[in-house]
């Protein structure tokens, strides 16, 4: 499991615990976390961090859900490894994918001026949803705004710079490549990836089921933690993959959450 930008992986813990006893469960910890490495922007390789805690699952992670930005890294490091005659869903052993609220536009045209001017001039509002989520509504929404105006400028620009890029190239991704099923899972009201991008993306994998959950937002395992784990579990128990392979805690930014 892997959480997007500006997250960690507790953004998970709803949801780990509704998934059957037999799945066993890594998370993720990469530089863009909330906690992350301050300067990760100035770092043009995203997929580099993500493929090597890929690599440290033992036996290989058969499955991999991927939220918000990080399932625009993980489709590009697949896309990369392509292009240079590879097949990265082999090498790392995965079966399945769940892109969880991914940013996906099926043609350049698609991003104009206004685009943008939204995911630049109004990103300290998706940091503000996110700790909404999170807290439970729990925050009084100005220490809300504050606290995600602060989130973003950790972010940074940089940071937003490579979040945009990976987006602009989600139009040359070569979706076709990508044959392992796929569950494309998007929010009703996310107003960060539309819940259109979902259904586009879906619509371009050769392999590919768009469910977009009514009356959800960006974070549907934790506004709807029972759903999106009953689709995940209905996806995953749908290929009928083998035991896991347990293995010793590899020293990387993984979790065995069980």
């Amino acid at each position: 499991m892997v959480h997007g930008l500006a997250e960690n992986d507790s953004v998970w813990d709803r949801s780990i615990g509704l998934l059957p006893p037999a799945y066993e469960v890594w998370s993720a910890r990469l530089p863009w976390s909330a906690e992350g490495v301050q300067d990760w922007g100035t770092d043009g390789d995203l997929a580099g961090p993500l493929a090597r805690v890929l690599a440290a699952v033992p036996g290989g992670p058969e499955i991999v859900v991927a939220h918000s930005m990080s399932a625009a890294v993980l489709l590009d490091l697949v896309d990369r490894e392509s292009r240079r005659g590879g097949d990265a869903l082999a090498r790392f052993g995965i079966r399945g994918l769940v892109l969880v609220s991914p940013f996906y536009r099926r043609t350049a045209e698609e991003f104009d001026w206004d685009t943008i001017s939204h995911y630049l001039n109004d990103f300290h509002l998706i940091m503000e949803e996110g700790l909404r989520v999170h807290s439970g509504d729990r925050l009084p929404a100005s220490l809300r705004a504050a606290m995600g105006e602060r989130v973003r400028d950790r972010v940074g620009p940089y940071g937003w710079l490579r979040f945009f890029e990976l987006y602009l190239r989600t139009p040359q991704l070569q979706t076709g490549r990508i044959t392992v099923p796929c569950l494309v899972l998007g929010g009703e009201k996310d107003f960060a990836a539309p819940p259109g991008e979902s259904v586009a993306l879906a619509a371009a994998l050769p392999d590919a089921r768009a469910l977009v959950l009514p009356g959800c937002g960006h974070f549907p395992m934790i506004e709807e933690a029972e759903r999106f784990a009953s689709e995940t579990v209905t996806f995953v128990n749908s290929l009928g993959t083998g035991a896991p392979q347990r293995g010793p805690v590899p020293d990387t930014a993984l979790e065995h959450r069980r």
